[in-house]
């Protein structure tokens, strides 16, 4: 299982077992269709052929949505979806009605596809903002797609929902329940413009376990909030974020709502979706190392905001990209989060090293904290006063490349 969970921060459950392709009851394929200038893939379609298709659903919070996302959540059933369409390099955002236009007939597109009705097909975009999506492009995409169609197209539909991912973010895995094996595979794509809720991020998690409407919605809801809610690269929330969860139900195993059953998958699913948002802060746009903040308090406002203002503060990614273990730009995020409330008397740790007590410096050995700091992943741990509550946030560095990618991203 090595392969795909690489992080400290996962707990993996018993019960995993490595496979590949798709998880039964589903197809896939990817496309050219020259929306990149690059040339490289650009349309995806994957469709559900099980018997008992459900589904759920969740959408960036952003004020200025996509014309994907508000078609999406208007004119579909998320609850039973058969196919996603979805195109990368154009974000079909700020386009007004004809970007309206454009998805319903993206949306159409990928029903004819997928020979289902259109309010079963979710569409989703990915890529520049503002700029008109070229339908045709599309449509011709999804035509080729809906012929190579195939059980092991999980490869080529991730690599055509990239933009600037340094690499695919994808799994297939086996998971025992105790009333039989399903199977649970899951597409991603983010590096950059990330902050919950959530990022630009696109998610796709296939299963041929049959799920109740409500409990699909209930498992991806939980588990979001422990993945994707959780990670941040530059602190902005994108206009496109969506998370789909399908289950098939062709494997024959029926998932109980308050079941051993629902435990296990859930476990397994919450897996997945945490090492999948771990990938995309690790990708960050040219990151070198991940980070993760914890706090414990007892004001969970406070907590939450000191979280927010470590992981995002440009000095502490900064100092994590150069391995620099400059606490002070710790208990500086945290002031500066935490208003009119000196003198603070904050605790730092890290990598299990205590650094900082009540507000003041701890001695400690500091070549072997700068040795910690050189690692993949790198723990800071921060105490405020109380206790009852405690965050987590894993977050990018802030790298040369992050700055030369999006000083070039449209030009």
């Amino acid at each position: 299982m090595s392969a795909f969970f690489r992080s400290r921060w996962v707990e993996v459950p018993d019960g995993l077992t490595a496979a590949s392709g798709l998880a039964p009851g589903f197809r896939a394929a990817g496309a050219a269709a020259g929306i990149k200038p690059s040339g490289s893939p650009d349309v995806g379609l994957l469709v559900c052929d099980g018997p008992e298709p459900s589904s759920a659903a969740r959408f960036t919070r952003s004020g200025t949505l996509a014309a994907p996302v508000i078609l999406t959540k208007e004119r579909t059933q998320l609850d039973g979806l058969r196919a996603v369409a979805v195109n990368s390099g154009n974000a079909n955002a700020a386009t007004g009605r004809p970007g309206l236009d454009e998805a319903a007939k993206m949306q159409g597109g990928a029903a004819m596809a997928a020979s289902t009705t259109e309010d079963r097909v979710a569409v989703c975009s990915t890529g520049v903002i503002g700029v008109p999506l070229p339908g045709e492009k599309v449509l011709r995409g999804l035509l080729e797609c809906s012929r190579g169609l195939s059980p092991d197209g999980d490869a080529a539909f991730a690599a055509a929902i990239m933009t600037t991912d340094a690499f695919e973010k994808r799994c297939s895995l086996e998971v025992a329940l105790p009333s039989g094996t399903v199977r649970l595979s899951a597409q991603a794509k983010g590096a950059g413009m990330m902050q919950p809720n959530f990022a630009t991020m696109l998610c796709f998690v296939q299963t041929d376990a049959a799920l109740a409407p409500e409990t699909a919605d209930l498992l991806l809801g939980v588990c979001v909030k422990r993945s994707f809610d959780r990670i941040t690269v530059d602190g902005q929330l994108s206009t496109n974020d969506t998370v789909i969860l399908m289950a098939s139900g062709a494997g024959g195993v029926r998932v109980a709502p308050e079941s051993e059953d629902e435990l296990v998958f859930g476990q397994a699913l919450d897996a997945v979706l945490r090492q999948l948002a771990l990938d995309i802060a690790r990708d960050g746009e040219g990151s070198k190392r991940v980070g993760r903040v914890v706090v414990r308090g007892g004001n969970p406002g406070g907590v939450e905001a000191a979280a927010r203002a470590v992981g995002n503060s440009p000095l502490v990614k900064a100092a994590l990209h150069g391995g620099d273990p400059n606490w002070g730009r710790i208990v500086q995020a945290v002031g500066g989060a935490l208003l009119d409330t000196a003198p603070l008397p904050v605790d730092v740790s890290i990598e299990g090293m205590q650094v900082c007590s009540a507000g003041f410096v701890v001695p400690h050995d500091h070549v072997e904290l700068a040795g910690r700091v050189q690692r993949d992943e790198v723990e800071y741990v921060v105490g405020l006063p109380g206790d009852g509550h405690e965050t987590e946030v894993f977050f990018s560095d802030l790298s040369y490349d992050y700055v030369r990618i999006n000083a070039e991203y449209t030009t």
